[in-house]
């Protein structure tokens, strides 16, 4: 350092220890400035340029629109300074305290950032392309809009790190620990994210096409309407997570863990799933056309112990499901009070029999009601029907064909499983039938309405939308104007005694058409 700017920095240092703070518009480029202690100083406007500033201590200090380029600024204290659009290009800040500091809209392009603490810190629209963040600890740290593409982030972590809108196109996440981070609506395209580990993230929206996601840990995160087309999921870890309305165009998902996650409406156009776990995995409402897939594994804990191999029928099949349903139509359409009574009973019914755990939808047109009722798994088509019924004058006849048709499936030769699943499912209605009986009497007491007195058909759709009527009532489809109201009570009377079984061929055929795996 020349003798003139020995002075320089001693006038700065006397200037500090004397109270003074205000060093605005400064110029030390090229100047020596290590372990110099300048704390909560205003630097604003000054310059640094290519100066030495090694583990200076700079926490608190205010460098808005400060010029760092090309300064070596390791191990210095920045904590809580604020960079706002100061520019430190090529700037090494290897190991560099900058936790809580303010960086929005900062210049880092190709900056040095290995190991540096930026917990807390704001890096809103800052620019770090090509930028080493190797091993830096980010946690809470804030890039939303920040432009990272290029950046090699190898190894950061923290949790609950915001990376949303942000630009990572080609960035370097490899075994990146960011579990809660968000990246909704990021752009990630080409990104090398490989063994990272995004547990519980938030990805919606994002655009992962072509990124390696390789024994990524995805488990629980959110990746709705998330673009991984072109994607590298084999061996990933996606077990719990939201992938609804996601696109796996051409993706490759060879041995991911998929149990128990969520993609309906997904887009698999030529994805490969082979050797997928997919225990617990709905899959309704998917595109899979020419889909790539010669086995899967189905086991609970994804241990090869349930494996099912696919010719190209069986495969078709299985991933072109559709979301089974339990249908009730009235002869008669719904007036306000009948809606009111038959919302308050089934909301009473769901909340002692899980099962049934959400609305139907209704319609309603000039002389007749359809309610339709989702059901999860097929098993349960029969006892939702069961309890759906029970408000309805027909409920005590549908009911018996149904347990009638269960006492003929007990003796069928059926796959055991299937066999089980049903039988199990309808018992759990059966056992408490009697509880289920006397809670809609006590609501419709309140609430009476010919509504309910109205002919009924009950149908059943699996999730092949393969169709069983397990009752219809010998009026139903007739004009009421042809009827006497005392005829109809006595067809309802005669109906409660006389039932008709479905053929018992069809019955048959309908549950073999259940999900095949069954």
């Amino acid at each position: 350092m020349i003798e003139s700017e020995l002075v320089k920095v001693y006038q700065i240092v006397k200037q500090y220890q004397e109270g003074e703070r205000d060093f605005s518009g400064v110029n030390l480029n090229e100047t020596n400035l290590s372990r110099i202690k300048l704390s909560q100083a205003n630097l604003s406007q000054a310059s640094f340029m290519v100066a030495n500033l090694t583990a200076a201590n700079l926490s608190g200090c205010n460098l808005i629109g400060a010029n760092l380029n090309v300064a070596r600024l390791s191990n210095a204290n920045l904590s809580k300074a604020i960079l706002d659009r100061a520019t430190l290009n090529v700037t090494n800040l290897v190991r560099a305290d900058l936790s809580e500091a303010s960086l929005i809209e900062s210049l880092l392009i190709r900056g040095e950032l290995i190991q540096a603490l930026l917990s807390q810190a704001k890096l809103i629209q800052a620019n770090l392309n090509g930028a080493d963040l190797r091993e830096a600890k980010v946690e809470q740290a804030d890039f939303t809009h920040a432009n990272l593409s290029g950046a090699n982030l190898r190894a950061i972590f923290g949790v609950g790190t915001c990376f949303r809108r942000a630009d990572l196109r080609g960035a370097n996440l490899t075994k990146a620990d960011l579990p809660k981070a968000d990246f909704s609506y990021a752009e990630m395209r080409q990104a090398n994210l490989t063994h990272v580990n995004l547990s519980g993230a938030d990805l919606s929206g994002a655009n992962l096409r072509w990124a390696d996601l390789r024994g990524a840990n995805l488990a629980g995160a959110n990746l709705s309407e998330a673009n991984l087309s072109g994607a590298n999921l084999s061996g990933a870890n996606l077990s719990n997570t939201n992938l609804v309305k996601a696109s796996f165009v051409h993706a490759d998902l060879t041995q991911a863990n998929l149990i128990q996650s969520d993609w309906v409406g997904a887009d698999l156009s030529g994805a490969t799933l082979t050797g997928a776990k997919l225990y617990e995995v709905h899959r309704f409402s998917l595109k899979a056309e020419d889909l790539k897939c010669d086995w899967i594994d189905l086991s609970p804990n994804g241990d090869h112990s349930h494996v099912v191999q696919f010719n190209p029928e069986t495969l078709r099949k299985f991933f072109h499901q559709s979301l089974p349903t339990v249908q009730i139509f009235i002869d008669a359409p719904l007036d306000f009070e009948s809606n009111l009574s038959l919302m308050m009973i089934y909301h009473k019914l769901s909340q002692v029999y899980p099962v049934m755990n959400r609305p139907p939808s209704v319609d309603v047109d000039y002389r007749r009601t359809t309610l339709t009722f989702s059901v999860e798994r097929e098993e349960h088509l029969f006892p939702i029907a069961c309890m759906i019924i029970f408000p309805f004058a027909d409920a005590s006849s549908t009911q018996k064909n149904i347990i009638n048709l269960m006492r003929r499936i007990k003796e069928e030769n059926l796959g055991k499983n299937r066999k089980v699943q049903i039988l199990t499912a309808m018992n759990q209605v059966i056992i408490k039938a009697n509880d289920f009986k006397a809670l809609v009497r006590e609501t419709q007491k309140n609430y009476p309405s010919p509504f309910f007195k109205a002919a009924t058909q009950t149908l059943l759709k699996n999730s092949s939308q393969h169709s069983l009527i397990v009752h219809s009532h010998i009026n139903f489809g007739k004009r009421f104007d042809e009827l006497s109201t005392r005829q109809m009570d006595a067809d309802l009377t005669l109906n409660s005694r006389q039932t008709t079984l479905p053929d018992f061929n069809q019955v048959i055929d309908f549950i073999e058409s259940f999900d095949y795996l069954g």
